[in-house]
């Protein structure tokens, strides 16, 4: 007789238990198949975010070759981010109803291609316009690519994974930073060819609908277990598990009509295979649970009882307060990051640097982003999600009011950096921490409404940041922005923390 199996963390488990194809998933080890998940959604996150990035050094370059005024700028900003909280929401009810994988692939072509309509924009009316489409795209993608990034990832490492994928946008805006430096500021027409880039989106978006799976979940609540169960075992297959015989006889029984268990429990042997008991193969063959080597408890996680809820919508009783919490945090963290990151370029040009210096300044600035996503990935899985979120978010208020403060190169640029470096790891636990919250049924919603109130903010930000600096210059629009950063601390610890949980179903 063989010894009785480990589980991925090396605990000896019960070869007699059954797992569910979500606790399959929960109990792998960070495999190549995750890592070329995260990948794929990761550059797709990037591109995101340097078409977010990118706008900021344009609206620098045209206020200097354009002469556009400071309301003209706030609205091509503004009008990007209204289309951004319309795609959030929109984006997240079409992924619980179509897939995520559908509405990511979506996504980038909308917002690809019309990113590089507006290369060829001839006036501000246009460009105007022309953001609000490709805000549509932004808005829905980044909700929907975290929401399917956690639904794959490890239970025991979910929270690290998402920072992992949020740490993309860092990419994203250094590359944003460069182009600009270097093609926008190059000339009258440089912005232009900086937009011209954002074509390269809609030619990943192939990539993405024919070379990514969809969630094991979504498909389940589909009904479709045959596909889910093809998904599942090629990730424990990469993890070297044994998948045992089964498939065909599943997808037997379902083409001859009959359905698989609601929860879709059906589970490989990891090891050599038991035979079923007497009179019991029709059951297994209709996707019903097989014996397999569960993972240990703290591999899989626990779902609390809040988090099973499956029915009242992402305002229910037992998901409004975490929901209101959410929706908070969202909204003052971007007032707060895109009144400070998309007029840092315009305002250093202000205090009366040159173009080059100002973008310069900026790239410097933005590779700060690294670092933070680096420490927010280690302590979300060691502080947990809240205090991450938290400290993070209190760290972002400190530093804005040093960056409001700053009257030098070298304080500019430190305190621009401490910001960048606290903003950016707080954006990473709170992408983390999302889609947690909610069931299956409505992650989805969930995510994209709190990211559709947020950019009802982000909205807000560009028109806010003249009427401060009017009023008391920098320095009150960075302290209002630092007010910001505390509010939605506070907002973030009154989170249920989700560490080492699984997600509900």
């Amino acid at each position: 007789m063989s010894p009785a199996p480990a589980s991925p963390d090396g605990a000896l488990v019960d070869p007699g238990s059954t797992l569910t194809r979500s606790q399959r998933l929960d109990r792998l080890p960070f495999t190549r198949k995750h890592g070329k998940l995260l990948g794929a959604s990761g550059i797709g996150w990037a591109l995101d975010a340097m078409d977010v990035g990118l706008i900021s050094f344009v609206i620098a370059a045209l206020s200097v070759h354009w002469g556009i005024s400071k309301g003209d700028g706030s609205l091509i900003a503004s009008a990007g981010f209204a289309g951004m909280a319309i795609g959030a929401s929109v984006g997240g009810l079409l992924a619980d109803r179509i897939g995520r994988r559908s509405v990511f692939a979506l996504t980038l072509l909308v917002y690809g291609l019309a990113t590089g309509a507006s290369a060829l924009a001839m006036g501000v009316g246009a460009l105007i316009a022309l953001r609000f489409v490709v805000g549509l795209g932004l808005g829905a993608e980044l909700p929907v690519a975290s929401t399917l990034m956690s639904e794959f990832a490890p239970a025991r490492i979910r929270g690290r994974v998402i920072v992992w994928l949020e740490a993309f946008w860092a990419l994203g805006w250094i590359l944003a930073a460069v182009i600009g430096t270097f093609v926008a500021a190059s000339g009258p027409t440089g912005w232009r060819w900086a937009l011209a880039v954002g074509l390269v989106p809609a030619a990943y978006s192939l990539v993405v609908r024919w070379g990514m799976p969809e969630s094991v979940r979504f498909l389940e609540r589909k009904g479709r277990h045959d596909e889910a169960e093809t998904v599942v075992r090629s990730f424990e297959e990469s993890a070297g598990l044994d998948t045992g015989a089964g498939s065909a006889d599943s997808a037997s029984a379902h083409a001859a009509g009959e359905s698989a268990p609601a929860n879709g429990a059906s589970a490989p042997t990891a090891g050599t295979p038991e035979e079923p008991a007497a009179g019991a193969p029709e059951e297994l063959a209709a996707g019903a649970a097989t014996t397999v080597s569960a993972a240990a408890p703290s591999a899989v996680g626990e779902v609390p009882a809040a988090d099973a809820v499956r029915t009242g919508g992402i305002w229910s009783s037992a998901l409004r307060a975490r929901t209101a919490g959410l929706w908070a945090v969202w909204f003052f963290i971007n007032l707060a990051y895109y009144g400070a990151f998309i007029w840092i370029p315009t305002l250093l040009v202000e205090r009366g640097f040159s173009l080059t210096q100002s973008f310069t300044f900026t790239l410097i600035i933005t590779l700060a982003q690294i670092p933070g996503y680096a420490m927010a990935a280690w302590l979300i899985e060691v502080l947990g999600r809240r205090w991450t979120l938290t400290v993070f978010l209190a760290g972002s208020a400190v530093a804005a009011t040093c960056y409001g403060l700053a009257d030098s190169e070298a304080t500019i640029i430190a305190a621009g950096c401490a910001l960048s470096f606290f903003n950016l790891g707080a954006w990473g636990a709170l992408y983390a921490i999302g889609p947690e919250l909610y069931p299956t049924a409505v992650r989805g919603t969930g995510t994209g409404a709190a990211a559709a109130f947020g950019r009802i903010a982000s909205m807000l930000a560009p028109f806010l940041v003249p009427v401060l600096v009017v009023a008391g210059g920098q320095v009150l629009a960075f302290v209002a922005f630092a007010i910001a950063f505390a509010l939605a601390a506070a907002a973030a610890f009154t989170l249920p923390e989700q560490r080492g949980r699984a997600l509900a179903e």
